[in-house]
């Protein structure tokens, strides 16, 4: 197969009640703070149903590459389901595809966010895609954790 696969799983804890940390994670307009990779975001639709909140998103990156930046704009959605956990998807050209799995785990006065992303991609890009993205979100949950921290202190 042309495509590769892999996964990175990482955990931060931070201030601030599950529910608070939660609906900061989920509302991908605030990735523009937090996500380094991330410049602008657009809802497309946000809606309840069965399987919980759902909301889809345009998102544009500006990745690095070198000394150039790629602008890379994708389709995202966010699915909050009803026992709490959210699942994310990213899809981008050409046939790159990140899913993920995040908890929000009450723990002494704080959260612990926990992120498990696979990723699928072309195999040319599959390294590259999976150092970025882990690179990427290890930044934003120490970006989230400051957030929090300097919104408790």
């Amino acid at each position: 197969m042309w495509l590769s696969q892999s996964r990175f799983e990482l955990s931060e804890e931070m201030p601030g009640a599950p529910d608070d940390v939660r609906t900061f994670y989920t509302d991908l307009a605030n990735m523009k703070r937090v996500h380094p990779l991330v410049v602008a975001v657009d809802c497309l639709a946000d809606r309840q149903d069965v399987q919980g909140h759902r909301r889809d998103y345009r998102v544009r990156d500006r990745i690095p590459f070198g000394p150039l930046a790629l602008t890379v704009t994708y389709r995202a959605t966010v699915l909050i389901a009803p026992d709490g956990v959210v699942h994310t998807e990213a899809r981008q050209f050409p046939k790159v595809r990140l899913s993920g799995t995040v908890t929000f785990r009450a723990a002494g006065v704080g959260t612990i966010v926990s992120e498990a992303v696979d990723i699928e991609a072309p195999k040319p890009l599959g390294v590259f895609t999976a150092g970025q993205a882990e690179k990427a979100h290890a930044a934003m949950l120490a970006a989230i954790r400051r957030h929090f921290e300097e919104s408790s202190g």
